[in-house]
C-alpha cells in the first residue's frame, strides 16, 4: 500500500530521491529565498533531492527539476503554489514548534528523531486532529472577522495578532530598507 516514490526516471535513467521530509522542507526554504537566483534555486533543489548524480546529468536538468517540483507537491497537479491569492494559514519554518507539538500529541512522533518520507509527512500533516495546537492556530488565522463585533471582535483581533505569520521580506524590500537606512544615517551626520 506504500506508494511513496523513492526514484524518478527520465530518458531511461533512474535517480534516487532523498525522501527525508527535512530535505523537502529545505527545498521549500530555498524556493522562497529571494536572495538566490532562479537558476541557483533549480540547481540547489536538484542537488538536495538527487545529489551529485542529478547535477552531473546536464541534458536532463530541466526534466529533473520538473520531476522535483512534482515530487515536492506530492504528485498533485493542482496549482497550490505562490500564485494562489488565499492568505496562507501555515508556514513550515515559523510554525515548526506547533508542527512538532502536534505530531507528538496526535501520533506520538518526535519529528527530531523521526525518519519520514516527505509524502508520509504530508499525509500525517493533513490528518492532524482539529484539537491539535497547529490546527487551533490555523483556525484562528483563518477565522474571518466580518461577523464579529464589540468585545468579541477585540478578542479575535488580539488572538490573531498573537499567532499571525511574520512577513518575510523580499530581496527588493531588504534593499529598500538598506537604502533608507543609508539616507537616514547621512541625515543624522548633518
Amino acid at each position: 500500500m506504500n506508494k511513496y516514490p523513492k526514484y524518478v526516471e527520465t530518458n531511461g535513467k533512474q535517480f534516487e530521491i532523498n525522501t527525508d521530509f527535512r530535505i523537502a522542507l529545505e527545498c521549500s526554504e530555498i524556493s522562497r529565498n529571494q536572495a538566490i537566483g532562479d537558476n541557483e534555486k533549480c540547481l540547489a533543489i536538484i542537488y538536495k533531492l538527487f545529489g551529485e548524480k542529478g547535477l552531473e546529468d546536464h541534458e536532463n536538468r530541466y526534466k529533473l527539476f520538473t520531476l522535483a517540483i512534482k515530487y515536492l507537491k506530492c504528485g498533485e497537479t493542482t496549482s497550490d503554489d505562490i500564485t494562489n491569492d488565499k492568505e496562507p494559514s501555515m508556514d513550515f519554518e515559523q510554525d515548526e514548534g506547533y508542527i512538532k507539538a502536534s505530531f507528538m500529541s496526535d501520533y506520538g512522533i518526535d519529528l527530531d528523531k523521526a525518519n519520514l518520507h516527505w509524502w508520509q509527512f504530508n499525509d500525517l500533516l493533513k490528518g492532524l486532529t482539529e484539537d491539535c495546537i497547529l490546527n487551533r492556530v490555523r483556525y484562528i488565522r483563518e477565522e474571518p472577522l466580518t461577523d464579529k463585533k464589540g468585545k468579541e471582535l477585540e478578542k479575535w483581533k488580539e488572538m490573531k495578532k498573537q499567532v499571525e505569520l511574520r512577513h518575510v521580506k523580499t530581496k527588493e524590500e531588504k534593499d529598500l530598507d538598506d537604502q533608507w537606512a543609508k539616507v537616514m544615517r547621512k541625515d543624522d551626520e548633518k
